[in-house]
């Protein structure tokens, strides 16, 4: 079995922490009562985070259509390869989705997006009292449905390294071996 190219792990890496910490940011500030310094500060930081995951995302997928994934496990049962083939290109849309539905709300709401307070990004569309609910609502139902995906994916990830220590796990986690003995996890 082959680990994933060094491209590959710090794209995968740093894209989850990004999105984590996105979502995480998105519930906070959502919390946060009436307009204030913070939340406009945290609405910002939430707005630059979902572009970068944008960018991350296109950067990955690119480099995943020329460079093919390791193959997985021999013993592998071949369900658990289509569930994880269906997995990962789910992930894959909502890492697109999700932006871009956040990119389109915020200017529906009238505010438009300058990435780091520097980049204007463009203005697609203007105001638009319906469709900013529209987009609400599929913004926040998005997020919700990648943050499930996301837990399935650690709960496989994490069934892959503890039950079934079949080395798939270390295809993406360096420090770990890539065989499937036992001793290969403490």
């Amino acid at each position: 079995m082959h680990r994933y190219t060094t491209t590959a792990i710090v794209l995968h890496w740093l894209i989850a922490l990004l999105i984590v910490g996105t979502f995480t940011l998105g519930l906070v500030m959502t919390d946060i009562p009436g307009i204030t310094p913070t939340k406009l500060k945290y609405f910002n930081w939430h707005k630059w985070a979902g572009v970068t995951v944008l960018l991350l995302a296109a950067l990955r997928l690119l480099w995943r259509l020329f460079r093919h994934p390791p193959a997985y496990a021999d013993e592998m049962p071949a369900w658990q390869r289509g569930a994880s083939h269906g997995l990962h290109w789910l992930l894959y849309i909502l890492m697109f989705a999700v932006p871009l539905s956040g990119y389109f709300y915020s200017l529906a709401t009238g505010y438009p997006i300058v990435w780091f307070g520097v980049v204007e990004l463009p203005v697609l569309i203007g105001p638009n009292p319906e469709l900013k609910a529209v987009l609400k609502d599929a913004h926040y139902w998005l997020n919700m449905l990648l943050a499930a995906l996301v837990a399935l994916h650690v709960a496989a990830a994490l069934k892959h390294l503890f039950v079934d220590r079949d080395g798939v796990m270390a295809r993406m986690l360096p420090g770990l071996r890539l065989d499937s003995t036992p001793k290969e996890f403490p």
